[in-house]
Parts: structure tokens; C-alpha cells; sequence
């Protein structure tokens, strides 16, 4: 298990690989997807953020699958997985 706690209004966030297959069984690469956004699953929360002066707890949860801004978050490799660590503004929203 990843061990890495996100600083203050941040998650860390594992990237979910999505396979595309065409209808004739053809396996796309990552590379020929074009979208701006990815899917991911929350693994770790940090602390609230402060505003002005009080806490703002975060919207997500450890287990949440999550939409997010591909170029917004820091990519980071650890024990052969992609994860990220995101701001709440770069998450889209939470899937139910």
C-alpha cells in the first residue's frame, strides 16, 4: 500500500487505466486518447484547508471514484502505479 499523506486540501488520487478496444478487438494505447480529463480513485485525504481562519473539509473521500482535469494535478509513479496529488479544484466531480 501507498504510503503518503496529502498536505492540506489536497487527495491523493490512483489514475484508472481505462482500456479501449475498438469493435474489431483492436487495443488502443493511452497515447491515441486525446481527453482532458481522467478517472481515479481517492486513496488518501489530507486535512481541511483553512479559510479564514476556519476549516473547510474536502468533498471527497477515501474510495471515492472521481473525475479529474488531466493537466491540473502533480503525477507522481510509486510502487509501478500512476497516482496524483489534487487539488480540489482540479477534481470534476465524484462519480455515484
Amino acid at each position: 500500500m501507498v504510503n503518503l499523506k496529502p498536505m492540506r486540501g489536497k487527495a491523493l488520487i490512483k489514475i484508472l487505466k481505462e482500456e479501449k478496444v475498438t469493435k474489431s478487438g483492436i487495443v488502443l494505447p493511452d497515447t491515441v486518447e486525446k481527453e482532458e480529463l481522467e478517472r481515479g480513485e481517492v486513496i488518501a485525504v489530507g486535512e481541511p484547508k483553512m479559510d479564514h481562519g476556519k476549516d473547510v473539509p474536502m468533498q471527497v473521500k477515501v474510495g471515492d471514484k472521481v473525475i479529474l482535469k488531466k493537466y491540473g494535478p502533480d503525477k507522481l509513479k510509486m510502487e509501478g502505479q500512476d497516482f496524483c496529488v489534487a487539488d480540489e479544484d482540479d477534481l470534476v466531480g465524484i462519480e455515484s
